[in-house]
């Protein structure tokens, strides 16, 4: 792998930040509305059926079970998987993993759509690397591999088959008398578990416009999470979509879905409308196959370091001593913001002064970003249009070698959106845009998922309740409150998985892994005492959210900045659950913090119920 050198970025006296910044507040007021996340609501039945089926695989029906076991994990995603795995590595194998889907995977299993690609460097994106010996066969993996490799790890590590697929967690209620979770699903399953592991995930629940007449539409209709190659054509893997050559087709949205979706779109349809509200911040995608030579000279220990080194470059700052080893979009604002700092022999700044400079290399990027289009879009107008402005990470950065030049093919049009914040109206026969009435053969949503909203919403599961029936979507109404972003009071023997109150990784899979590996020693230990129930004491979990709150590292100002998305629950003035709340001290104070309190041994700050005998 070459050695990597600052961007190319336009001179500060070719920008006018001042402008921009009025541009960028003016561009987020014609997008926003004040319905927020009102503004889409959740599929059910008709037009919209095909959102919450399965089009991968047939539910094979099956008789209800009924069970006792020590562990249910919600969820067969990475945060399942991880979940799983430290669990067996801690010697807890009495579990089940239930998931709506079909297979292991999660967001990996529902995402089948043409093109689909991670779009953070997969040697840093997936897990256990080194525990495994599998390599992912290029820097953005296809989500095929992704899901594969995610059931390779649950069958090397033997717990392939102890999961329930095509099954929907419907309850979770705790039994005082009993000590455990009836866990209650849609196959009429009545399973009683000690233990529940909330790993349902990021990306799980399909989002949905709430536009006017959805259900009048008398053609084809499906959301990108379920892609429908029985109607397009083509199939995971070969997305060829020979089907839609005499078909007009409008694709909704234009996130990360969209920008990898719509390339093969454009080669296959007859007409393709692509309805823009915000546009992405779309870069080069280099994705050379994995480098051999590279792969032999890695020594243990490799992943973790490279890891690291990502978080620093895209979350955090480069040191004198630091070389960016991941090199692409995500960690280039760092990496340029080193380079100064190394030429101007690494002077002591303050840190207004230096997030002023991050600032201004922002603005920078992201205008290097602008020129990018103007470079591969052939229409004026459309190119404009095309354009992100906006802060860099407003919303998620992408990379595409194929989406903009698309949008030269005679077949492809561009519908923005902005000025009436979304589609007006959809009809029998098409939609309406900024007052006009196209036709279209088929609909597809890339609009895609609850991530912010309220946690009935993303979550879908109609009871969690507690001791003495307390739900926790009341006890969370106003934001977590935990210990350690993983266990609650009121909640016996419950943890979670997710952007609640704790580190944050600049890879998903490493902060999910950590969270699991948390959860697997805290279940551990409490099977070795016999405990019947652990969880915070409640002067713990407020000790912890206080802190957690008066420390954090807060990005409200960001988003309150930035166009509507799903970072801010589309525009919300507060941002309880947005996605990035952390740790004040850092990703390393945080993993620190909760190694040496699993190294102390002592359970500090749970309450440790042992069966009265013993108490």
């Amino acid at each position: 792998m070459t050695s990597c050198k600052p961007s190319n970025v336009p001179p500060v006296d070719e920008i006018d930040i001042a402008a921009l910044q009025e541009r960028y507040a003016l561009e987020r007021e014609r997008r926003l509305k004040r319905a927020g996340g009102k503004q889409y609501v959740q599929p059910s039945g008709g037009a919209v059926s095909s959102f919450v089926s399965d089009p991968h695989k047939e539910i094979t029906p099956r008789e209800p079970i009924s069970d006792e076991i020590d562990v249910v994990i919600l969820g067969a995603g990475w945060g399942g998987v991880l979940a799983s795995y430290y669990l067996t590595k801690q010697g807890v194998t009495d579990f089940r993993c239930v998931d709506t889907a079909g297979d292991f995977g999660g967001v990996w299993y529902w995402n089948q759509y043409p093109g689909i690609q991670c779009d953070n460097e997969s040697y840093c994106y997936l897990p256990l690397l080194e525990e495994t010996g599998f390599m992912p066969s290029k820097k953005f993996a296809d989500g095929w591999e992704i899901q594969g490799y995610a059931r390779q790890i649950a069958e090397q590590f033997g717990f392939a088959d102890k999961a329930l697929f095509h099954t929907m967690i419907t309850s979770l209620v705790w039994d005082e008398d009993l000590q455990r979770w009836h866990v209650g699903t849609n196959r009429g399953d009545n399973i009683k578990a000690r233990f529940v592991v909330m790993a349902n995930g990021v990306l799980n629940m399909p989002k949905l416009p709430a536009i006017e007449g959805i259900e009048s539409f008398k053609g084809k209709i499906f959301h990108t999470a379920r892609w429908d190659y029985d109607y397009t054509g083509g199939k995971y893997g070969d997305p060829t979509l020979e089907k839609l050559s005499d078909k007009k087709v409008a694709l909704v949205g234009t996130g990360a879905t969209a920008i990898q979706a719509v390339p093969f779109l454009a080669e296959s349809a007859q007409h393709l409308y692509v309805v823009q509200r915000t546009p992405s911040c779309v870069d080069a995608r280099p994705n050379p196959p994995t480098d051999t030579s590279w792969l032999a000279s890695l020594s243990p220990g490799w992943q973790k370091e490279r890891q690291d080194n990502f978080h620093r470059g895209a979350m955090e700052a480069y040191g004198p001593d630091d070389e960016d080893l991941v090199c692409d979009f995500w960690t280039e604002i760092n990496r340029n913001m080193k380079a100064r700092l190394e030429q101007e022999g690494w002077p002591e700044i303050s840190e207004e002064e230096f997030l002023a400079r991050r600032m201004e290399m922002d603005h920078r990027v992201m205008e290097r970003m602008r020129r990018r289009v103007d470079e591969l879009v052939e229409d004026g107008e459309v190119a404009e249009a095309l354009k992100p402005y906006y802060n860099f990470m407003c919303k998620r950065p992408l990379s595409s070698d194929a989406f903009y030049p698309a949008f030269n093919r005679k077949n492809v049009e561009l519908i923005d959106v902005a000025d009436t914040k979304g589609l007006q109206k959809i009809t029998e026969k098409g939609f309406v845009a900024n007052g006009e009435e196209y036709e279209a053969d088929c609909i597809i949503f890339a609009s895609g998922f609850e991530v912010t909203s309220a946690l009935e919403r993303r979550w879908g599961i109609d009871r969690i309740e507690g001791r003495e029936g307390k739900s926790l979507y009341d006890h969370w109404r106003n934001g977590p409150q935990t210990l350690h972003g993983t266990m609650t009071h009121g909640f016996p023997n419950q943890f979670y998985i997710g952007y609640i109150q704790g580190g944050l990784n600049a890879s998903v899979t490493e902060q999910f892994g950590r969270q699991g590996e948390h959860i697997a020693y805290v279940i551990a230990e409490a099977l070795e005492k016999g405990a019947v129930a652990v969880e915070p004491t409640e002067e713990a979990m407020r000790s912890y959210t206080d802190h957690f709150k008066a420390t954090q590292i807060s990005n409200d100002d960001l988003l309150n900045i930035c166009p509507p998305s799903y970072f801010s629950n589309e525009g919300a003035d507060t941002h309880e659950w947005g996605l990035f709340r952390q740790w004040g001290g850092g990703w390393h104070d945080f993993t620190k913090m909760l190694a040496d309190w699993r190294d102390a041994g002592q359970l500090e700050g749970m309450d440790v119920r042992l069966p009265e005998t013993q108490s």
